[in-house]
């Protein structure tokens, strides 16, 4: 059965009658899809037990709908969608028997080869097992929390005000939070003006290179990098200078020889569980590093994107939280905390680059998601965000030390990593005699999808390499997918 006591959200204050609040939004359920044709609604007893409502409002409410046709009563049998539903046809302008498609490829020009990762369709199957590139555990998302905050909003009128207004960089509830958030945890000292909401971390990478990248211009990357950043960069027309990366992270002396020989405008570093390799950069070199930046006033895009989950000691404090002339333009992530599905990441920088910023994203995106920013903003404010980190690092810690034992128990012939000192992956670099590129598709044909970010084709194909998601796999799923590992790379071995 549908959670109706979810899905049905009911305005004691409204005008609307609360049985035409039922059955408008029972019609919504049946238009979207939720409730298909044919599907049996619960009895009017059962739905008023459900939504703690008069048996007499859940009647009414279905008197309604029948009235419209949208269900129909079988008699000693139940209450069911109607298998016709009462929709409207649009009528056709065209001569008869004519109809107008997309089967032949575009007669216009338009943007080709744009840089990208290669996909492929998954057949997923109850049995599949998912190894992401780093993804929390929905399981472990504060849901019920969100939920009752969801309620109590969209109770108010408030909500419904805000959600007409245009975007100015996220609601000032989450905007005040945020900043609250980031300087305690991250030793910042910003106010709201350096401040801008964004649809997850990856929309903050692509503001950001958008204001400050022209055709032409050098970044500084590392090799093997973050490949969807390498993509936007591409994108903007930028070539890509690349310095190796070690142990302790981005080879700085490397950065200074290419800040002496090229032209650089932009540098994007993750000293924080570096993506893919997950290594995090060590104080001397931030140290080097930051000195650079002052020297060059180097542009610089920080992707912090898992901050929170460092295991084996504190965490370093972001390049952000210290002196950089205002050259650091500060990219997280609410996504990696909560939940893939919760696209709410966040940029940080100078207030002038903020407003530009600002007005840039309301471009491509008017208006946040009003709802889910100001439940967020309750949820860090009441402390819950902070007691859910708590909680699921603990776990996340007990994931890494276990997955690493397994691996290196049941693949040590196979693959080359390190046990990160955080983060939700771990870095597996594969012995060239177990190509990826034969290894991938064998675990899809198995039930093991390995969507993880993959470095064996074209530039990364010496790297050979996959990020191993930890955090979001079940005790058994983790043993089962590397048993599957361990079974295909026998077949895989190059021979």
């Amino acid at each position: 059965m549908l959670p109706f006591k979810t899905l049905i959200v009911i305005d004691e204050s409204s005008t609307i009658a609360i049985y035409r609040q039922i059955a408008d939004q029972l019609i919504v359920m049946i238009r979207d899809g939720v409730m298909k044709p044919g599907t049996f609604l619960p009895s009017t007893r059962e739905m008023a037990a459900l939504l703690d409502k008069h048996r007499n409002t859940i009647v009414a409410a279905y008197e309604e709908l029948i009235t419209q046709d949208w269900i129909e009563t079988l008699p000693r049998i139940g209450i069911r969608v109607s298998l016709n539903l009462p929709v409207i046809k649009p009528r056709s302008f065209q001569e008869s028997g004519k109809k107008l498609t997309y089967s032949s490829p575009a007669k216009f020009s338009f943007k080709q080869n744009i840089p990208g990762l290669t996909t492929s369709a998954y057949s997923l199957k109850r049995s599949s097992i998912i190894i992401n590139d780093g993804f929390p555990d929905a399981d472990l998302a504060p849901y019920d929390g969100m939920l009752k905050e969801y309620r109590k909003l969209l109770r108010g009128a408030k909500i419904k005000k805000l959600m007409y207004l245009k975007d100015f960089g996220g609601t000032a509830a989450l905007k005040e939070s945020t900043v609250h958030f980031l300087n305690n945890s991250r030793g910042l000292n910003i106010s709201t003006d350096n401040l801008l909401i964004t649809r997850g971390a990856q929309m903050a990478i692509y503001l950001a290179a958008a204001m400050i990248l022209k055709p032409g211009d050098n970044v500084l990357v590392t090799d093997p990098n973050y490949l969807i950043a390498d993509s936007v960069f591409k994108q903007m027309g930028a070539n890509l200078i690349r310095v190796p990366v070690d142990e302790d992270g981005m080879d700085i002396e490397a950065v200074e020889i290419a800040l002496k020989s090229f032209k650089i405008s932009l540098l994007y570093v993750i000293p924080h569980h570096h993506h893919p390799t997950t290594v995090t950069m060590s104080q001397s070199r931030r140290t080097k590093l930051l000195e650079l930046i002052k020297s060059y006033q180097l542009p610089v895009i920080e992707d912090d994107y898992d901050y929170d989950f460092h295991y084996g000691n504190s965490p370093v404090l972001p390049l952000a939280s210290s002196s950089h002339d205002s050259n650091v333009i500060y990219i997280g992530s609410f996504t990696k905390l909560l939940a893939p599905s919760c696209r709410i990441g966040y940029l940080i920088g100078p207030a002038d680059f903020i407003i530009q910023a600002t007005n840039l994203k309301r471009m491509i995106d008017l208006r946040g998601d009003t709802l889910m920013e100001e439940a967020l903003s309750v949820i860090i404010n009441s402390g819950e965000l902070d007691r859910h980190i708590k909680k699921s690092k603990k776990i996340y810690s007990e994931r890494c030390d276990q997955t690493a034992l397994v691996i290196k128990d049941q693949l040590a012939d196979v693959v080359d990593f390190t046990k990160p000192q955080g983060g939700l992956a771990l870095w597996l670099k594969f012995n060239a005699d177990y190509p990826l590129a034969d290894v991938i598709p064998k675990a899809q044909s198995l039930g093991l999808i390995l969507v993880g970010g993959a470095y064996y084709q074209g530039t990364d194909q010496k790297h050979n390499g996959i990020r191993f998601g930890f955090a979001s796999l079940k005790e058994a799923e983790m043993y089962r997918a590397v048993e599957l590992l361990h079974s295909i790379t026998v077949l895989s071995k190059k021979q």
